[in-house]
């Protein structure tokens, strides 16, 4: 822990290990490290490796380096999501229980060909029975009721989960827990009280607030930054093969991102050291330059 942070704000930085660390990604990292910092708050690291086909054998540790590189420092031991499958299967078994699962044997293709304009799922295999040979997902009811949440640069976001979405897995054919259950577990029990994230994972939160509702969890706070995009408007991710962040020059990638950032930081900060950099970002760090803005190249 550093010395002066509280915990009033925990924030937290959770990559997947499914390749380096790549300029969007640290760009992320960054925003969500100054607004801890810049609060007096922790900043945890979590490592998000529960999708174990497509981890990258040594990504968790090139990542780790890579982030201490840059003065990325953390509070407390990194944590990792397979550390804590027995819960993730806990609180399955308990929403089971209360019959808010069900059996789905349906595909992404057949879903797709029976409506491909459409992305709500019909609630096929909520009304039949799944042949139990086959295997299967499991699918949480949703309700017709409105999502709402206040992003703190995108504004109020709404949602019909039922309507626009329909129900949705949480665990996977191949028994893998789902990212929206297993992050919600995650950051309660790491007690996150603010999450700053990029905006692609918008449409991720209404689906996460309902889970926590469900579990009687509070809510965090939630900040979704501009994404970093190419000339094409593609978004920076492992999908799209970016390349891995240049870690031989620190000082000078920590200038680009906050410029990208939006932070105006002034070109004497090109022959600081990484410390000054982030204690002059820490110190005049103001994310409302971002606000309403979706992506930057």
């Amino acid at each position: 822990m550093s010395g002066s942070a509280t915990k009033h704000y925990v924030g937290r930085f959770a990559p997947s290990p499914t390749g380096p660390l790549h300029l969007g990604s640290l760009y992320t990292a960054l925003a969500s490290y100054l607004d801890a910092r810049s609060q007096h708050g922790y900043w945890l690291l979590r490592i998000d490796d529960i999708d174990t086909p497509r981890n990258i054998r040594g990504a968790s540790e090139r990542i780790i380096r890579d982030l201490e590189k840059f003065g990325l420092h953390w509070d407390e031991r990194v944590y990792y999501q397979s550390e804590n499958l027995a819960r993730y299967f806990d609180i399955i078994t308990q929403l089971s229980e209360q019959q808010l699962l069900y059996r789905c044997t349906c595909s992404r293709k057949s879903l797709a060909a029976l409506n491909p304009h459409n992305p709500v799922y019909p609630g096929i295999c909520r009304h039949t029975c799944p042949d139990p040979a086959k295997p299967a997902a499991l699918r949480l009811k949703t309700e017709d009721i409105e999502i709402n949440f206040a992003d703190r640069l995108q504004g109020l976001i709404r949602q019909n989960l039922s309507r626009e979405l329909g129900d949705f897995v949480v665990q996977r054919k191949d028994n893998i827990v789902a990212y929206q259950l297993a992050v919600v577990i995650d950051d309660y029990q790491q007690g996150i009280t603010d999450i700053v994230r990029g905006f692609d994972l918008l449409d991720s939160t209404p689906r996460q607030i309902f889970i926590q509702q469900l579990l009687g969890y509070s809510r965090p706070r939630y900040m979704h930054v501009p994404l970093i995009v190419d000339e094409q408007g593609v978004k920076l991710s492992k999908q799209t093969h970016a390349e891995a962040v240049d870690t031989e020059k620190p000082e000078k990638t920590l200038y680009r991102l906050l410029r990208l950032l939006r932070q105006d930081p002034p070109k004497i900060l090109l022959k600081a050291q990484v410390e000054e950099i982030l204690e002059w970002a820490v110190a005049r760090w103001n994310p409302q330059h971002l606000k309403k803005i979706r992506a930057i190249h």
